[in-house]
């Protein structure tokens, strides 16, 4: 008898709420607030909270911070706004920081 296995995906590491799947990783080469951090092209189950400027480390963004639903665990932020052109294909996209999420199903 096979075993059903479904996609890999990634939880919130507080309460196990899947808020991004395998295949929507962009990087993995990408840093958080807190190390490590992933861009997604998409995330699910996230509350996305209001604007704000940043100055990052490839320049200004305008970005809001992505919390989880279920738990409101801050997980990263999504890229609303890139200023410089070569940034530009960040808009719209998630990073979600490894220390926040678990892997699932793998």
């Amino acid at each position: 008898m096979a075993e059903m296995v479904g996609p890999r995906l990634y939880s919130c590491c507080n309460c196990r709420n899947q808020v991004a799947l395998h295949d929507d990783v962009i990087s993995k080469s990408f840093q958080g607030r807190h190390g490590r951090a992933f861009l997604f092209s998409h995330a699910m189950n996230v509350m996305v909270g209001p604007k704000e400027d940043r100055q990052l480390m490839t320049g200004l963004h305008t970005v809001a911070d992505v919390y989880c639903c279920d738990c409101r665990e801050v997980l990263g932020w999504k890229y609303e706004r890139a200023y410089e052109e070569t940034q530009k294909y960040k808009e719209g996209k998630f990073i979600l920081e490894k220390s926040k999420i678990v892997k699932e199903n793998w």
